[in-house]
């Protein structure tokens, strides 16, 4: 007896939100490279826009803490939370290091300098769960 085909998989859609333009390209790529469809944004504003017009489409918010403008990669988790719980958070910093008290419920942390292969598993964990 055969087994019924599965449906296809849907790539997992992850947000970076990074304004450092080398390191945010490097992630898209390896991302992008291990099937993700990455979504770049160099600040926590057009990170947020992208998660209200994509939301439903939206897996993960991959961000730095530390961004130019109104809104710091932080704020930018809480509201991710708050609005699309199924988002997962997973945030990034080299200048500060985040007390579990500061994340979202359930945002993972990852100190700056961090391994892309490391990133990348922990996206891949975050689609078993």
């Amino acid at each position: 007896m055969t087994d019924p085909p599965q449906a296809p998989t849907q790539p997992m859609v992850v947000v970076v939100a990074e304004d450092e333009a080398l390191l945010r390209m490097v992630a898209v790529d390896a991302l992008s490279e291990q099937g993700f469809v990455a979504l770049e944004a160099d600040r926590a504003t057009a990170a947020l826009d992208i998660c209200e017009s994509r939301a439903e489409e939206v897996d993960v918010l991959f961000t730095d803490i530390r961004m130019p403008g109104s809104m710091d990669g932080l704020e930018l988790a809480h509201r991710v939370r708050e609005r699309w719980p199924w988002i997962s958070v997973v945030i990034a910093s080299g200048n500060l290091l985040a007390c579990a008290d500061e994340l979202p419920s359930g945002a993972r942390f990852l100190p700056k300098p961090y391994d892309m292969q490391r990133v990348v598993d922990l996206i891949q964990e975050l689609r078993r769960r």
